[in-house]
């Protein structure tokens, strides 16, 4: 298993509530969700990784069981991986999921291949 299973459709049903066009790509290894076509929040393994705010990183780095996202050996500016101690409890799900989307208006989508 490549990515948590039980991760997956916790966000799956935060995500369905919203009324927002998602879609999801296995890459990197795990689960992509994009929403509006913009990559928004995944799962490698039992990480969650949230794509956010770039005024939201630093305050971000200091909630409980979240690092930067170094996926290339190089840190991501605004992503970021939380681990299960941040997604454990329900409302500490909630609160990563609705911090990505708040920037997912705002996000560029990524350059598509021709």
């Amino acid at each position: 298993m490549a990515y948590n299973e039980i991760l997956a459709d916790r966000v799956r049903e935060l995500l369905s509530g919203k009324n927002l066009p998602v879609e999801e790509k296995k890459m990197m290894g795990g689960l992509t969700f994009m929403v509006n076509e913009k990559m928004c929040v995944g799962i490698l393994r039992d990480d969650l990784m949230a794509r956010i705010a770039p005024e939201e990183y630093q305050k971000a780095l200091s909630k409980n069981g979240c690092r930067e996202m170094d996926f290339t050996g190089r840190p991501m500016k605004g992503f970021v991986f939380i681990d299960p101690r941040g997604t454990k409890e329900p409302e500490d799900l909630k609160f990563w999921i609705n911090l990505a989307l708040a920037y997912n208006d705002r996000a560029k989508a990524s350059k598509k291949n021709k």
